[in-house]
């Protein structure tokens, strides 16, 4: 897989860069990778700020010699990067810094869950406060409680359980997956707002292990 660097010296430069039509994004390079290359962008949003590794596949290239436009290449992103552009594209119009109920942290951190078959290991693809996203491509029934325990940077792993919302198969042309609401009293409550926040300053800082935020 080809690395490309795409660092945005503004937020506002991802307008530019990414076309909401296709759902791709446009990397500028002196030599683009030919069409159909396996690739990963490296993003990073201002100095300092948050990185976010996007994931797909080169759809166009563009030389020099085709006009004046920047030479690079177009890519088409995996439906994996769905959660992480809905992100991107909140964090640079500001309308997820302060609304808890609306952030979805991208981030791929180890889980382990009680399937249906015994424990079952594998990753979030995001978290908030209230819940978070478990990949699996054998989703638990909804309403069903289930018990977990999740793994989070500088901290043990946490046991926690709470109760299938949603589900996504394979069949649906997505990422295979369910969505779980955290069941917490009180005091599990605050711990796991503190926890989130704790990530989320993490993530705009660029300050996270790079296995957690692929």
């Amino acid at each position: 897989m080809i690395r490309l660097i795409l660092p945005l010296a503004e937020k506002t430069d991802w307008l530019r860069a990414f076309d909401p039509r296709g759902g791709g994004v446009f990397v500028p390079m002196e030599k683009p990778p030919v069409v159909g290359e396996e690739v990963r962008v490296d993003l990073t949003i201002t100095e300092g700020g948050p990185r976010v590794i996007l994931k797909g596949n080169v759809v166009s290239r563009r030389d020099h010699d085709e006009g004046e436009d920047p030479a690079g290449c177009h890519v088409g992103l995996l439906p994996d990067e769905r959660e992480k552009v809905n992100f991107i594209n909140g964090y640079v119009r500001g309308g997820l810094i302060n609304r808890r109920e609306r952030r979805r942290l991208p981030l791929r951190l180890p889980i382990t869950y009680g399937a249906i078959e015994g424990p079952k290991a594998t990753f979030t693809r995001d978290i908030n406060e209230e819940g978070l996203f478990i990949l699996t491509d054998k989703p638990l029934p909804e309403r069903t409680l289930v018990h977990f325990v999740l793994t989070v940077p500088e901290r043990a792993p946490w046991s926690l359980k709470g109760t299938v919302t949603h589900t996504v198969i394979v069949e649906d042309e997505d990422v295979p997956g369910m969505g779980v609401k955290f069941t917490l009293d009180p005091a599990e409550t605050a711990d796991m707002v503190k926890a989130v926040d704790k990530l989320e300053e993490a993530f705009f800082k660029g300050a996270l292990p790079e296995e957690v935020i692929t």
